[in-house]
């Protein structure tokens, strides 16, 4: 990516509604890079220029959870992600992983959300119930735009996987809470675009990305993030700043509706990954789109599925 010079222009100050969730977002992004290790009020209030107790309160209005109930979940979704590779890890690597101190307080956590233990936990029905949810959501989008249903989880779409190293990239990124109902997605892709073009930035490469997995995590609790690669910039309000290290990556393209890439993306964990000789890396899957986002509107997708990944 050729380097922009940022333009100068009249610092805007911030309300103070953009200010909050500027600070949020630097909570969020210092809780998902550091959620395997201790995590304390005073640590994350600090990342994000507030004092703690005036930080908690902003934190949960804005979220709708506590900070110990949002790390305590993404720990525990993570739990869940590792237990669902295809070389599960014991119980005390994966708790110990997820910045539990012990696998007691892990499975104490555990129970208190999920009814019941780790290992007496059946995950296959937990990916069901989930899937059946992200498939409902999706169907019904599917009714709307006049998308035949999904067919079965085989490759008669011919994906190929591609290998590639990317380098670290630096983006800039608005985050949308629950992603999957409405427009808000579109409606974040359009605010960053127009700031995009204001900075210089509209020309470089967009990526959408997100570290839930819907199939494990309740759609209402998912949040998407919305993004350009950009060098030099200023993170202010809602538009955050994000460096991912250098990776491997599988690709696909796409170029079809909403329900080719969920095709695509249950082919590439489904079928392709287990006997790839790689497991995924902790980072979020990524969709690098070709040209801006949502080009070619909202039903016809051109993208680049991006899974980071790691030999096993």
């Amino acid at each position: 990516m050729t380097l922009q010079i940022l333009r100068t222009r009249p610092r805007r100050r911030a309300s103070t509604t953009d200010s909050y969730i500027e600070r949020v977002n630097l909570a969020i992004d210092f809780i998902i890079a550091h959620i395997d290790q201790p995590l304390r009020l005073k640590t994350i209030s600090k990342a994000a220029h507030l004092s703690p107790c005036h930080f908690h309160r902003v934190f949960q209005v804005v979220t709708g959870e506590t900070i110990a109930d949002f790390v305590r979940r993404h720990r525990l979704e993570r739990a869940l992600s590792m237990m669902s590779h295809t070389r599960p890890r014991s119980l005390t690597s994966i708790a110990l992983s997820c910045g539990f101190a012990s696998s007691a307080e892990f499975s104490r956590s555990f129970k208190r959300q999920y009814g019941t233990s780790p290992r007496a936990f059946n995950l296959t029905q937990w990916c069901a119930s989930r899937q059946a949810a992200l498939d409902q959501t999706v169907e019904a989008w599917a009714r709307q735009l006049h998308i035949r249903s999904l067919p079965p989880r085989t490759n008669p779409d011919g994906f190929r996987v591609h290998i590639r190293d990317l380098k670290p990239r630096t983006v800039a990124y608005i985050r949308v809470r629950n992603p999957y109902r409405g427009d808000g997605v579109v409606r974040a892709c359009n605010r960053l675009i127009a700031w995009s073009k204001l900075n210089g930035f509209h020309a470089n490469q967009w990526l959408g990305y997100q570290w839930e997995n819907p199939e494990l995590t309740d759609l209402a609790n998912c949040q998407y993030n919305v993004a350009v690669e950009a060098d030099t910039f200023t993170p202010r309000g809602e538009v955050g700043r994000q460096r991912f290290p250098a990776m491997t990556v599988a690709q696909v393209e796409i170029k079809g509706g909403l329900d080719l890439e969920l095709r695509a993306l249950r082919w590439l964990y489904g079928s392709w990954l287990p006997r790839s000789g790689f497991v995924p890396a902790d980072q979020p899957g990524f969709e690098a789109w070709i040209g801006q986002p949502f080009a070619h509107g909202a039903e016809h997708f051109e993208l680049h599925i991006q899974l980071p990944i790691k030999r096993m």
